[in-house]
């Protein structure tokens, strides 16, 4: 595959799967974010050089469009590429289709980043990025997070693997409580421009000092943003039933139902949490007596809280991809239904019910909840659910820190990754699990149906895990934290409205300095 007159599309591919492989790496799931600002740089050294060549716009334009496409369809088909999974495997989709719809989804999304680098070189052929080279970097940076803000913002949103996520560990981690992840990722965009316009000399040394330093004196000088509202036990269950299971009625509906009624009420701890659907039939589908016995069982003395994820609903209401408490009185009324829905796999798309019958899945027509459902209160801490994808979106959990007295102390997370099977997309939902309790500054509690069951601490620290794959119970302790971090405070009151308000901003002021040019 060439570019225009004959310029390879060999490196921005491969820069694109590293980038895909900084997120969460093949071998061992750990975000690498030296790997993400490396792949990133070569996409910025390349269009660095498109404009630097002197050519009419348009010419350079279209290079910078096809050359940073090339590099978002790799690193996006590279970090989604699992959705085959669910289409083919779980979904009967016919091979070539599947395959088809991850490319035309990667392909699309591409065209966000493809519009970016375009614009980048746009404003910098007339004003040498070489000559001002910190601006030329800023101007990346905020044109590459603005495609970033659009994908996950538009059309539904869909923020997987954004570049952000490759820095929940190493130096740059320290601002995810400043900015979040987006912030990060334009921190990350910076310094790859900068690299590739020190090109690659000795030079290079002195923006990666800076940000180092800079890093440090961030983590030295920070204050407790958070303090400890208690510690708490919690039990969470993971019945590793696979998706092809799930809904049959001789194996995963009956396996689920007997095995989650003796965890649930053979639980010691305080609290106990069963992940996203793990009962998989509506309350009124049950066996006679099967949820009133639970609740029975629950509204006893000295009994634990428990957190259950169930569908719910009826034709005539809607239904609903829900959380619901089985305890005490007081207790047994709250409910979470899932705000954030997803695209296919529960809402179909005007227009795409032709694709959806395609696939022998029970796809779900839920209906959205409210943005603004409480926490629930239980032994002193306010445990706030979110159910699987959810928890991409931090903006969204971070509405519920507009009122400090009652913001969270404890982020609760349900999952069933079993849709993709045993691929990265463990990983890297872990991984962005952990960056919301480092933006957020609360501890998460991830219950999930095969993995990664695991309880994290207000750092994003995986301080418990349990083997993935199999089917146990993890029990283990949190720390409840109460107080604002930041991200928290900003993203609370304004959402991302301020990074869109800096990066378009900075466009403007590069747009005024090439019409002055």
């Amino acid at each position: 595959m060439k570019l225009l007159h004959g310029r390879p599309l060999l490196w921005p591919a491969l820069a694109g799967l590293a980038q895909a492989a900084s997120i969460a790496l093949p071998s061992s799931g750990q975000a690498h974010g030296w790997l993400q600002v490396l792949s990133l740089a070569i996409l910025a050294n390349g269009l660095m050089r498109i404009a630097s060549w002197g050519v009419p716009i348009a010419l350079g334009v279209r290079r910078a469009a096809w050359f940073s496409g090339v590099f978002a369809t790799f690193w996006l088909g590279g970090s989604f590429w699992w959705l085959y999974v669910s289409m083919h495997d779980v979904g009967g989709l016919p091979a070539p289709l599947a395959a088809l719809a991850v490319l035309a989804l990667a392909s699309a999304v591409s065209l966000f980043y493809a519009a970016a680098a375009a614009a980048w070189v746009a404003l910098s052929t007339s004003v040498s990025p070489q000559s001002r080279p910190w601006f030329g970097s800023v101007l990346f940076a905020a044109v590459w997070t603005l495609a970033e803000l659009m994908r996950g913002q538009w059309f539904t949103g869909f923020p997987w693997g954004a570049g952000g996520y490759a820095h929940v560990d190493g130096v740059l981690s320290v601002w995810a409580p400043w900015v979040g992840v987006y912030g990060l990722g334009f921190v990350a965009a910076l310094l790859a421009m900068r690299l590739a316009l020190t090109g690659w000399r000795l030079a290079a040394i002195r923006p990666l000092a800076l940000v180092g330093l800079l890093s440090w004196a961030v983590q030295a000088w920070s204050p407790a943003f958070t303090v400890s509202a208690g510690s708490g036990q919690v039990e969470l269950l993971q019945a590793n039933i696979t998706q092809n299971e799930k809904f049959d009625v001789r194996s995963g509906i009956r396996d689920a139902l007997q095995w989650y009624d003796e965890r649930l009420r053979a639980s010691q701890q305080a609290l106990v949490v069963a992940p996203e659907t793990a009962i998989p039939l509506l309350r009124q589908y049950l066996p006679e007596g099967y949820w009133p016995g639970l609740q029975k069982h629950f509204a006893q003395p000295d009994r634990p809280l428990a957190l259950v994820g169930v569908p719910l609903g009826s034709l005539s209401e809607g239904y609903a991809n829900a959380v619901v408490a089985l305890g005490p009185e007081g207790q047994t009324d709250y409910r979470y239904d899932k705000h954030h829905l997803v695209p296919f796999g529960e809402f179909i798309p005007p227009g795409f019910g032709w694709f959806v019958r395609q696939m022998q899945i029970p796809l779900g027509d839920f209906s959205s909840g409210r943005a603004d459902q409480p926490s629930i209160t239980w032994q002193g801490q306010r445990l706030s659910p979110n159910i699987c994808y959810e928890d991409l979106f931090g903006e969204e959990l971070a509405a519920r820190f507009k009122d400090g007295a009652k913001a969270p102390t404890v982020l609760v997370n349900v999952s069933n990754i079993a849709w993709f099977g045993n691929t990265l997309a463990v990983d890297q939902h872990l991984n962005i699990s952990r960056m919301r309790a480092m933006e957020l500054g609360r501890p998460m509690l991830r219950a999930t149906n095969t993995g990664a069951t695991a309880i994290i601490d207000h750092q994003g620290r995986v301080t418990q895990q349990l083997p993935r794959f199999t089917r146990g119970t993890l029990v283990g302790s949190y720390e409840g934290r109460t107080g604002l971090t930041p991200y928290a405070r900003w993203a609370a009151a304004w959402g991302l409205l301020p990074l869109w308000g800096l990066c378009g901003v900075i466009v403007l002021i590069g747009a005024v300095r090439r019409r002055l040019a």
